[in-house]
């Protein structure tokens, strides 16, 4: 079961050829090239397109090499390769109770084994509605997959697009689906003085950055507006999209008119040097530390080599769970201008209308990583020691107070003195998952005064003995579900509302209206946004003061 875990906290070779079209194949021209795609319904597939050349040898650790023209035929019919993963040995207990949810999040987010691994993953796929004009002019839903930084694909099949698309054209607001591939864990977010040194962080959004530059030139081709594009991620996918919305003192350079964040913002990072040891650990496992330019050395090693030695890195699922991770974005001087939680707190932001959201237990599942956390002692421990180092043990005893030992106050919260399957398990899933409450509620408090923006909850999808856990929500947004409708009028009119679904008003910090998404006989209501709203003050401004 642990290979079940590893795979949701993860959520988790685009090849060219000359293939001979058959005559119902839809196909588009793209500069001098061919397009050849697939039929799914009402809709139309272009799988593994790719957008940058591909990342290796003398171009592995640099920015992407963004493909400006296309000769010949391309074969989009099947998926692109998969960038590599980061997998993890981490073992853990899962109590029986959870292993059906366990098994049906699996079934739904699980990773696509059919499609290999490789360096060379810089590819997109396109899903529009079948048989519409070049000139359609369609609006642009842009996915940014979760994992972590570290795992993800857009051949996952969760995330194939098409009922979205389908469920546009149903409801009338048709609209085109995209979804990006960009490098992980050493090969996107590798830190260290010499990466920073050479202006090298953060590759995996530049690589988004760099697709969402060739959706501007190539997506008229397909039938879309680049200057409608919206960009959407979850978990990982959704910090993406706040740091795009943060980078070049919120200068968009046209890219994207709005955004959508679904359990993600910015994290309690440093800055990119403050992981050297992971750049030198890199290095020495994979032969370079004799190397006079030891960032020059790693270009020249198997890949194989530097996804063991990333294998054999600290990851999320783990003990230190989302503390632990050494492949997170970091300020590197270049795109994140400052450590996330200062750029939160005072950086410049796009102004654009955005929609952002949690799930009501983000911490239920990175916790089952800590279950021999026992005791209140062991847990400030932990908290000082991976969540805020340097803190002060008043500090600490502010949190503990703020988030009881009382299981009927943890999370899952809702469920009384159920799924406390150690002392401590409920509390540590509250104040993990509160991370997420607090970031969010800090960006709104920031921007919803000067833009508009739409807050709203999950409490949809109950994983026994995990509650309304991480990634519940991507259950309704791909479902497709009323989420997804909300999506669709957003990304086509920047402005969710429309027909007979319940009205979504704009949050403010004095009405705090969020749209909640339900299970049982109210689907959805309009609720304040002010569960723990002390706890999740503190927890933010402790991780402005001690970032991990």
């Amino acid at each position: 079961m642990t290979v079940f875990v590893c795979t949701l906290i993860l959520f988790v070779h685009a090849w060219v050829g000359f293939a001979r079209p058959s005559q119902d194949a839809p196909q588009v021209q793209l500069d001098q090239a061919t397009v050849v795609g697939t039929v799914e319904g009402g809709t139309e597939k272009f799988l593994g397109i790719p957008y940058a050349q591909p990342p290796v040898g003398d171009l592995r650790l640099r920015p992407p090499q963004l493909l400006s023209s296309y000769n010949g035929t391309i074969n989009a019919t099947a998926f692109g390769d998969q960038c590599y993963q980061q997998s993890s040995s981490s073992t853990t207990y899962i109590p029986p109770e959870i292993v059906a949810g366990l098994v049906s999040m699996s079934a739904f987010l699980s990773p696509n084994l059919d499609v290999p691994y490789s360096e060379d993953c810089l590819n997109l796929n396109i899903v529009r509605p079948a048989n519409i004009s070049a000139d359609a002019q369609l609006p642009v839903l842009f996915w940014i997959y979760g994992g972590g930084f570290a795992g993800g694909s857009n051949a996952m099949l969760a995330y194939n697009g098409t009922a979205i698309v389908q469920r546009s054209i149903d409801i009338g607001e048709p609209v085109i689906f995209v979804a990006v591939n960009y490098r992980l864990h050493v090969f996107g977010f590798l830190g260290g003085k010499e990466v920073k040194d050479a202006g090298l962080g953060n590759l995996g959004l530049h690589d988004q950055r760099a697709a969402l530059r060739w959706v501007q030139h190539f997506i008229p081709s397909f039938g879309g507006d680049p200057s409608k594009v919206t960009i959407w991620g979850e978990s990982a996918g959704s910090s993406s999209v706040f740091f795009h919305m943060f980078t070049n003192n919120g200068d968009t350079e046209g890219l994207f008119r709005a955004g959508i964040m679904n359990s993600g913002t910015s994290a309690p990072t440093k800055d990119i040097t403050d992981v050297q040891g992971e750049y030198d650990f890199v290095v020495q496992q994979v032969g370079c530390s004799g190397a006079s330019d030891t960032l020059a050395c790693l270009r020249t090693v198997p890949a194989v080599s530097l996804v063991a030695a990333a294998n054999n890195s600290v990851s999320i699922n783990g003990y230190a769970a989302l503390a632990g991770s050494p492949f997170l974005p970091r300020a590197d001087g270049v795109l994140i201008s400052q450590p996330p939680q200062q750029l939160l707190a005072s950086g410049k932001a796009a102004k654009i209308p955005f929609i952002i959201g949690d799930v009501q237990d983000e911490g239920t599942l990175f916790s089952l990583f800590n279950m021999n956390v026992t005791t209140e002692q062991q847990l400030a421990s932990y908290l000082r020691t991976y969540w805020f180092p340097g803190a002060s043990s008043r500090d600490i005893h502010t949190i503990l107070k703020l988030y009881p030992a009382d299981p009927a106050a943890g999370s899952p919260f809702g469920t009384g003195s159920a799924n406390a399957f150690t002392p401590q398990y409920k509390r540590i899933a509250a104040i993990q998952g509160e991370f997420f409450q607090a970031t969010r509620r800090k960006l709104l408090a920031r921007l919803s005064s000067t833009q508009r923006a739409y807050n709203f909850l999950s409490a949809r999808k109950f994983i026994e003995g995990l509650g309304y856990t991480h990634g519940t929500d991507l259950f309704n947004a791909f479902g497709p579900g009323d989420m997804t409708d909300y999506f669709i009028r957003f990304t086509r009119n920047l402005d969710p509302n429309g027909g007979s679904a319940v009205h979504w008003p704009p949050f403010n910090t004095s009405a705090r209206s969020t749209l909640q998404f339900n299970d049982g006989a109210t689907p959805l209501n309009i609720t304040r946004d002010t569960q723990r709203l002390d706890g999740t003050s503190v927890l933010f401004d402790l991780s402005l003061r001690f970032p991990y």
